[in-house]
């Protein structure tokens, strides 16, 4: 016996419509201002406007196309950059002297607040006279703007370790030295792999009909959201009570799926998402995407 064919969807409504027609504007407005940006920092153009002085208005746009630029290009391939600054505290070591580590993220297509380490030497005017002289100017994380969840104290404590005095051993002082390099690099790995897992769950918030309120669109739906603060959980549930748990790698991808039912774990909506990969594989977030949103429609 064939089963009945699933219902049509409800025609749209004029709040659809409207909503449709302003995204598609908004759309329409970021392509115009590319397009115009490319334009008017082509090298022909340029040629062409400084050939020209009859348009004062269109040489201050290109010039201010072509510093907007200038400074995306800057901040895309100077993604870690070092700067000096004074600590306003009268009693701060050091005479107050700072040393910045600024980290320039990019997420979604959008530059993200940069995110800042601020360094100073507390050990340059310390008493003990244990310490080699090189050791002395050795950096200490003093403030940041990090996420919590990202583990900069430890690795801080690995390549930026703190010198031992005389009692914590001469020869074990001699061995250990600091590599802010590597510090600067580890820890920009980790910010970027935090926003690739934020990315995925807005991805699957996408394309389930989420929005920022919480509404979905009928998809079957209720919640996706980070279930832990370094968002390598993401905690998903449909309207028939159903829950799910999805475990990220580092850099964003699907490593294992628990769905929960009335009647304990679904393994075969488990298969159906992951489209048949073993716990011990890997699937991107768009192919998981498109299941949850087919899944929850039939949910």
């Amino acid at each position: 016996m064939s089963s009945p064919p699933p219902p049509s969807p409800p025609p749209p409504t004029l709040d659809d419509e409207i909503s449709s027609l302003q995204s598609k504007i908004t759309s329409l407005k970021s392509a115009l201002q590319l397009q115009t940006s490319t334009l008017l920092t082509a090298p022909s153009t340029l040629s062409l406007i400084s050939s020209s002085s009859s348009e004062p208005k269109l040489t201050s746009q290109s010039h201010l196309h072509l510093s907007n630029l200038q400074q995306t290009l800057y901040r895309t391939c100077a993604t870690l950059t070092l700067f000096r600054a004074q600590d306003p505290d009268p009693n701060a070591v050091d005479s107050g002297s700072i040393l910045g580590l600024r980290i320039e993220v990019v997420s979604r297509g959008k530059f993200l607040r940069p995110y800042y380490v601020l360094f100073n030497r507390p050990w340059t005017s310390s008493s003990s006279s244990s310490l080699p002289p090189a050791q002395k100017k050795w950096l200490r994380v003093h403030r940041h703007t990090v996420p919590g969840c990202i583990p900069l104290s430890g690795l801080a404590a690995r390549y930026l370790p703190a010198p031992l005095d005389k009692e914590g051993g001469n020869n074990n002082n001699k061995r250990r030295k600091q590599d802010l390099g590597r510090f600067a690099r580890g820890l920009r790995r980790e910010v970027v792999r935090y926003h690739a897992r934020l990315g995925t769950v807005a991805d699957l918030r996408k394309a389930a009909g989420l929005g920022r309120d919480g509404e979905g669109n009928g998809s079957g739906l209720v919640d996706i959201s980070p279930a832990d603060a370094e968002v390598r959980h993401v905690s998903v549930e449909w309207e028939d009570g159903r829950t799910g748990r999805l475990v990220m790698g580092d850099d964003g991808d699907i490593l294992r799926l628990v769905v929960v039912g009335e009647n304990g774990r679904d393994r075969e909506a488990g298969r159906e998402l992951l489209g048949g990969l073993g716990e011990g594989g890997t699937v991107r977030v768009e192919e998981v995407a498109k299941r949850l949103a087919t899944m929850g429609g039939g949910a």
